[in-house]
């Protein structure tokens, strides 16, 4: 399973997510779910990853090629719905393939992304793209998407995110909704990746690797564990 989520802002986008892909008794695999696209001055582009990892590393290896070879490349294209469109129909393409062939034997090569970035004359934006191909757009009243186990995170975002949310609480916010799905489900687990995308930057170097025994972010499971428990002690105590 996984867990990622992204957030399309007033400042710029906020990407997060887990590196789980299988998680058992005896065996725990780590996979890297977050991609980045770049051409300096001009295209910023993030692509996140669940669902089936052969569709998903198929997907990021034919993006690839494509920008090598200069055709069909996502970073020739001049918006990011062009972005959104060409994958999701390269997502469908492979995901027909796979699951026409003799020996897929009912196997689900279904994937799900999020897609967001910005590409010079337009803002930045995001996408949910679906295993059929088509998509949905974040806007300013819902600024934040999610793919994979995203039940057990969403309630700080819901509480929390709304368009004007500065980028630093964002990501304070991305860590909490992590950490939270992370408590909660044993398939989603660290490491952790986060991105923070500045708007009009077309850099995508603020990106870290976050281990589970990294300092920052137990400091914020214990603040955020701490205040919470605060919080409740202080509510009144409901009349029963």
């Amino acid at each position: 399973m996984t867990y990622c989520l992204a957030m399309n802002l007033q400042q710029g986008l906020v990407f997060g997510g887990d590196t789980r892909t299988n998680a058992g008794v005896d065996h725990i695999a780590t996979f890297r779910k977050l991609y980045t696209f770049t051409k300096p001055g001009s295209h910023a582009i993030v692509v996140m990853c669940s669902g089936n990892l052969a569709t998903s590393q198929s997907l990021i290896e034919h993006l690839k090629r494509q920008n090598d070879s200069g055709e069909g490349s996502i970073l020739s294209l001049c918006s990011m719905f062009d972005v959104a469109k060409h994958v999701g129909d390269l997502l469908r393409e492979l995901i027909e393939e796979a699951s026409g062939a003799d020996h897929s034997q009912g196997v689900d090569f279904s994937g799900n992304l999020l897609l967001g970035g910005q590409i010079k004359g337009e803002a930045p934006r995001l996408f949910q793209i679906y295993p059929q191909g088509n998509f949905i757009e974040s806007t300013e009243d819902t600024p934040y998407l999610q793919i994979g186990e995203d039940k057990y995170g969403k309630p700080i975002l819901d509480r929390i995110t709304n368009y004007a949310l500065p980028l630093e609480l964002a990501l304070r916010c991305t860590f909490v909704s992590l950490d939270s799905t992370v408590k909660s489900n044993l398939s989603v687990g660290p490491p952790l990746e986060v991105l923070v995308y500045e708007k009009d930057s077309f850099d995508l170097s603020r990106c870290r690797r976050i281990e589970e025994y990294d300092e920052d972010f137990l400091n914020m499971r214990q603040h955020w564990s701490q205040g919470v428990r605060t919080l409740l002690e202080g509510l009144p105590t409901p009349n029963v």
